[in-house]
């Protein structure tokens, strides 16, 4: 498997919108904490070490 950086998203306005509905009402640390468990919950879902790696590559160079 490789990272995939295209779009790939369907309706990405629709997720963005939920995704600042998750957030509406928190304060920054728990704002932070649920990106936090989003980002593993995520990464558990792709569980593949080497995609992990490029994406953390990809993050830090951004």
């Amino acid at each position: 498997m490789t990272l995939n950086l295209s779009p790939n998203i369907a309706d990405p306005d629709g997720f963005y919108d939920e995704l600042l509905a998750a957030h509406e009402g928190l304060d920054k640390a728990a704002s932070d904490a649920l990106n936090a468990r989003l980002i593993l919950i995520l990464c558990n879902h792709i569980g593949d070490r080497e995609v992990l790696r490029d994406a953390l590559a990809a993050a830090s160079k951004t």
